[in-house]
């Protein structure tokens, strides 16, 4: 495989990098201390033309490719953005927003697409249930026809965005006898009648992003608000792993340079036993097999995205490949950064703290660590 960055692409990126680190990282790690989403950072990605980087601009976005869309969000993250923003973006932008533009019909996209590309409007997914996490098609909210609406009941869970999110890209069944080919994709409004969400989650890491239930309670959604055909909901869902495997991995590729930087700088800095412990063997070690591991990662998600960009449908077998990868080597990157910080990286008052929390999610979110390996492992025995 061969593929590269034209310079139009990595002048993107510096300035993305640039604004970043100058704009943005300043407000994060109160942000993340006070497990607040900040609208000022929304606002800011906004202004970039973040939150609608892959979509046309006669929809309010940049056009930009996968591969774009990835070098934007290893740019946020070597800039030290924290992954709360950098997740409510991924989850409004990818999951959410390119989900309805996709499968939804021109008066959807019209009504919708430009205010999320914007920042106006916030978006989320509902998908992950209390009792479907990695089994998505054994969900339970329902959708009933009922006159000129459909009527959801049920509940979601773990919905990043949700307490602040306009609008939501849900999933639910119109007959749960027929498993995966019944789930049906909704678009709801926050403020349709039987909607609500929970109180936020305290979360171990990601703070920043605001997460929380969902539920539907005889929620009324209107006729036009069914999002494609009837019993391909899952199929959509489906697709987003996509993104799940590219855009939404590339800001942890991006945090691991972030980190051995970091890590490079301080072991050159700090003195112990009259010498820089950048001098010995064991920190040596540990800084060179977190760049093996970050270029690794680097090029499994760039593989992904540039098929991706050539058209091929998704190869399921490298896809979870990368998510495996950077989900499991990323957390244990952000745990050496820990350790050569030592005592001091145990503090907030050092980002490194921050990123190990923050590095967990990446073998939980969007498809566990264990899943993957079921996934390799199946399509390796066809």
């Amino acid at each position: 495989m061969e593929f590269g960055f034209s310079e139009e692409q990595l002048l993107f990126r510096d300035t993305i990098y640039k604004y970043a680190k100058n704009e943005i990282v300043p407000l994060c790690a109160e942000a993340d201390l006070k497990s607040e989403f900040s609208f000022e950072i929304w606002k800011k990605l906004g202004d970039m033309g973040l939150l609608g980087l892959p979509f046309p601009e006669e929809y309010g976005g940049q056009g930009a490719d996968v591969v774009t869309c990835c070098l934007a969000g290893e740019a946020l993250g070597h800039a030290g953005v924290d992954s709360g923003h950098m997740l409510a973006l991924g989850a409004h932008t990818y999951l959410c927003t390119d989900t309805l533009f996709k499968h939804g019909n021109e008066a959807q996209r019209k009504k919708y697409v430009p205010k999320l590309a914007s920042g106006e409007w916030i978006g989320c997914m509902g998908l992950t249930e209390p009792g479907a996490g990695s089994d998505a098609a054994s969900l339970q909210t329902t959708a009933v026809k009922k006159g000129d609406r459909w009527i959801l009941n049920g509940s979601k869970t773990f919905i990043t965005n949700a307490p602040i999110a306009n609008v939501c890209v849900v999933y639910a069944t119109v007959d749960k006898s027929k498993k995966h080919a019944g789930i049906t994709a909704f678009i709801v409004e926050k403020d349709f009648k039987g909607f609500s969400t929970g109180k936020p989650f305290h979360k171990m890491g990601v703070r920043a992003s605001t997460t929380s239930e969902v539920f539907f309670e005889d929620c009324e959604v209107p006729e036009e608000n069914v999002l494609g055909n009837i019993g391909e909901g899952f199929m959509y869902a489906h697709q987003t792993l996509e993104w799940d495997r590219s855009a939404l991995l590339a800001p942890f590729i991006g945090g691991m340079q972030f980190m051995i930087e970091q890590c490079a700088k301080y072991a050159s800095e700090r003195v112990q036993f009259d010498k820089p412990i950048k001098s010995f063997q064991a920190i040596q070690h540990k800084l060179a097999d977190m760049k093996v591991i970050m270029e690794a990662a680097r090029l499994a998600v760039y593989r992904v995205a540039s098929l991706k960009d050539a058209g091929y449908p998704i190869n399921h077998l490298q896809a979870s490949i990368a998510k495996a990868f950077v989900g499991d080597w990323g957390f244990k990157v952000a745990s050496e950064a820990v350790q050569i910080f030592g005592g001091y990286g145990y503090i907030h008052d050092y980002p490194v703290e921050r990123m190990l929390r923050d590095a967990k999610l990446a073998q939980i979110g969007g498809g566990t660590s264990e899943v993957q390996r079921l996934i390799i492992s199946r399509l390796l025995t066809l």
